[in-house]
């Protein structure tokens, strides 16, 4: 069993745990057995004094049983 690590940016409107969530949902489409998440730097846009988007760099560990 090997374990494999993915690296994506989730984003969303509402919040930063929102954004990891999405980021997750994401990769679950086209990676099975999520085994967890790593979050590597959070950021936001700002518009007239507000948060707007919020943005969540994460690393994802899923496992593969590929035997060599």
């Amino acid at each position: 069993m090997f374990v494999k690590v993915v690296e994506l940016v989730g984003e969303s409107s509402s919040s930063w745990k929102d954004a990891v969530q999405r980021a997750i949902g994401e990769a679950s489409h086209s990676v099975e057995n999520i085994t967890g998440v790593e979050v590597m730097n959070l950021t936001a846009n700002v518009e007239h004094g507000k948060l707007i988007e919020f943005k969540a760099n994460v690393k994802i560990a899923y496992t593969d049983d590929v035997l060599l």
